[in-house]
């Protein structure tokens, strides 16, 4: 590692990948590159069966059987299946259920996703959720009885405020009205145990480099019983069980897998580490930063995050700019023109200005408490700075 490198805080963003996944991946790009598709020659099937080994590692991270995973390009492409692919299959068959329902705080790619349906004659219901960024279960028990529902989806750690949502009743709701119940379970895996089963899903989509594996992959978890029909997204060769053609790429699978493995046996010692991590940044800055305040349920959230909102008149922005030896991110979402304000802390209800002067902290497992130290004190002095730019000039 360079000297004098930044501290890397972004572990939601995406995180580093494993030395231990760097060297499972490695014979693939260099010794055995053949397309696993390509079962007629020797080195083939040996890559299809290095495949068909990640495909186990992935389902086993979520106690699923291996048949049940799809690999995607990543969770943005398997939400895309998920949801798109229901509805599709679904009106193709005649079913007459046009709602879709999903929480105001999910990842974009979910709520467009669920917007986009209504030009296909389906009703988006849009969720709200209380101030600690938790669903309001009454509200989605009204929902689901208003009118019939063809599928729930709800993210079940949030990317930027890292709560945990009660899947399992969740679950247990959309069963209980015949729905499909989709999760984007991108931000959970590895940080918290999932159980398709025990919790009711239908369908879940992951990503490798949001558990210190390769970017560029990803897969959907289909249930096969009762087995979930999806209508795929774009044609081609008909891997993937129909669902998502196209080469996979092995040495990613075989990273991603590795990374599952590593995360099934390491979980809990990941969230305690990182949670000792995370108590002694709060401290730090409780110390330095009167009134710096987190966001989210206190409890109910993954170990690693801290989405922290710095007293009146901070700017998020300018905080990172004059802290550029810790990388961090302010959760929002970028336009050509201006970075807006984050939608999910808009949807907790946090004012606009407070929602200017929030930063998402994501620890992971590589921050050392040196990084920590460091973080702290390069925030702490950044603020002060600002603060003191801010101040009004005496009178004399």
């Amino acid at each position: 590692m360079r000297p004098n490198r930044p501290v890397y805080l972004d572990n939601h963003a995406t995180t580093p990948l494993d030395p231990r996944v760097l060297a499972a991946m490695r014979p693939w790009w260099e010794e055995n590159f053949a397309n696993p598709h390509s079962v007629e020659h020797a080195m083939g099937r040996e890559a299809e069966d290095a495949v068909e080994a990640a495909r186990a590692q992935v389902a086993a991270l979520i106690g699923a059987e291996a048949r049940e995973v799809v690999f995607t390009s990543g969770a943005t492409e398997a939400n895309n299946i998920a949801i798109k692919g229901a509805a599709r299959f679904a009106a193709s068959q005649g079913d007459g259920r046009r709602r879709v329902v999903t929480l105001a705080t999910e990842h974009k790619c979910v709520l467009e996703s669920v917007r986009d349906l209504s030009a296909e004659g389906f009703e988006p219901v849009v969720l709200p959720v209380g101030p600690d960024g938790l669903l309001d279960l009454a509200a989605l028990r009204d929902s689901l009885a208003d009118a019939p529902t063809l599928l729930v989806s709800a993210m079940a750690v949030n990317n930027e405020i890292g709560v945990v949502q009660d899947l399992p009743a969740i679950g247990a709701l959309a069963k209980e009205a015949g729905a499909l119940f989709h999760t984007d379970a991108a931000q959970a895996a590895g940080r918290v145990p999932l159980d398709v089963q025990g919790m009711g899903i239908d369908l879940l989509s992951l990503s490798g480099h949001k558990i210190y594996g390769p970017k560029g992959i990803g897969a959907l978890y289909v249930r096969r019983r009762p087995r979930v029909r999806l209508a795929p997204l774009f044609s081609g060769g008909g891997q993937e069980r129909g669902l998502r053609s196209g080469t996979l790429p092995a040495p990613l699978a075989v990273g991603f897998g590795e990374a599952a493995r590593l995360a099934a046996a390491e979980m809990a010692l990941d969230a305690g580490r990182i949670a000792g991590q995370r108590e002694r940044l709060v401290a730090a800055l409780n110390a330095a930063v009167p009134g710096v305040r987190l966001n989210g349920h206190p409890e109910r959230r993954v170990a690693g995050n801290l989405n922290l909102t710095f007293p009146a008149g901070t700017d998020a922005q300018a905080l990172m700019a004059a802290a550029p030896e810790v990388c961090v991110s302010t959760g929002s979402a970028c336009s050509s023109a201006a970075v807006e304000p984050s939608y999910v802390l808009r949807a907790l209800g946090l004012p606009e200005a407070e929602a200017r002067a929030t930063l998402r902290i994501g620890i992971g497992r590589f921050t050392s408490p040196a990084d920590v130290d460091r973080a702290a004190a390069g925030l702490a002095a950044a603020w002060r700075r600002l603060a003191a730019a801010r101040a009004p000039e005496p009178v004399e």
